[in-house]
């Protein structure tokens, strides 16, 4: 059986693994914060409002400003990937000095049903900007390597999504089928599975879902991942089901959910820089015959974006 992998690439339960740097610490806060306890919110919210101050506090301090315990603090530091509270005391202050010498980004409200077009493009534009952030900033660079090399050794790629997911996973199939490599994406749970039956072990199968607990996706991801098939997932949510049958993880970023953007609007933008990082970093390893292929496959189709005759048209 194949060693299940936690957020950070290393072994679940091992509390060892390599902590992120401070810059990314409020990303990861706001990755993690739905799948914590309401005490371990708590924390870190706290941390991530205010570093330099927490920075200062002992874990006993910083677990009376919170209300919490001392084990809570201890867990949560843990959760975001610390092996204690003084690793991340040292993270706090770095990240303090780091927003100190930077400028701070405006705080967006919510769209709200009468903002202004203009407002609502701003305010889209910030979240989308700070979600690509939080997802780059998050991304651990030794998963998303080994995906890569898997990918790119791969005899056959099955992508699986459904919803907003599933048309990431369309996306993914499209770009790695123009530079020659085998892969489908389905959407349908039932062809998710029976294609998922016959993947081996130079196979690869990707799993798509912000939640991680989506049911249509986890379980052709389980039947590739019991079949001795290489498994990926891209997830807003590490520590969900989905993660249970994957051997490389890679976690995406979304923005607050409101009434006006629901949760497929930003998880989808965080999937696409995956998707791209993905396509970038296998066209790489493959590139001796990925660019002849991705050459190809614009030959095709250049005649479709010509003007019939060659000629411009327009509206009279």
């Amino acid at each position: 059986m194949k060693e299940i992998f936690g957020a950070a690439g290393a072994p679940r339960g091992n509390p060892a693994a390599a902590p992120p740097a401070p810059a990314a610490l409020a990303a990861k806060v706001r990755t993690l914060a739905p799948s914590m306890t309401r005490s371990m919110q708590r924390v870190a919210e706290a941390v991530a409002a205010d570093p330099a101050g927490c920075a200062a506090l002992t874990v006993t301090g910083l677990a009376e400003l919170t209300g919490t315990s001392e084990a809570t603090v201890v867990r949560t530091a843990r959760l975001l990937g610390y092996p204690g509270y003084r690793d991340l005391r040292l993270a706090l202050a770095g990240l303090a000095a780091h927003q100190q010498s930077g400028r701070s980004p405006a705080v967006t409200a919510d769209i709200a049903v009468d903002d202004p077009i203009a407002d609502v493009v701003a305010k889209l534009a910030y979240d989308e900007q700070q979600t690509l952030a939080d997802t780059a900033a998050g991304l651990d660079m030794a998963q998303l390597s080994a995906a890569v090399g898997a990918l790119a050794a791969a005899r056959r790629v099955d992508i699986y999504g459904v919803g907003a997911s599933g048309l990431v996973a369309q996306d993914l199939a499209q770009k790695l089928l123009r530079i020659g490599l085998v892969a489908h994406a389905h959407s349908d749970p039932h062809l998710a599975v029976t294609n998922a039956v016959q993947l081996r072990a130079k196979d690869v199968a990707v799993a798509i879902t912000h939640s991680g607990s989506t049911g249509d996706v986890i379980e052709p991801l389980r039947v590739a991942f019991e079949g001795g098939a290489t498994t990926v997932a891209i997830t807003g949510r590490p520590d969900g089901p989905v993660t249970q049958y994957a051997d490389h993880i890679l976690t995406t970023s979304t923005a607050r959910e409101s009434e006006l953007r629901p949760a497929a609007m930003s998880s989808r933008t965080s999937q696409l820089l995956v998707v791209d990082c993905l396509f970038i970093g296998v066209a790489q390893r493959t590139y001796e015959t990925a660019a002849p292929a991705l050459s190809a496959s614009y030959e095709a189709l250049a005649h479709r974006h010509t003007p019939r005759g060659g000629g411009t048209t327009s509206r009279r």
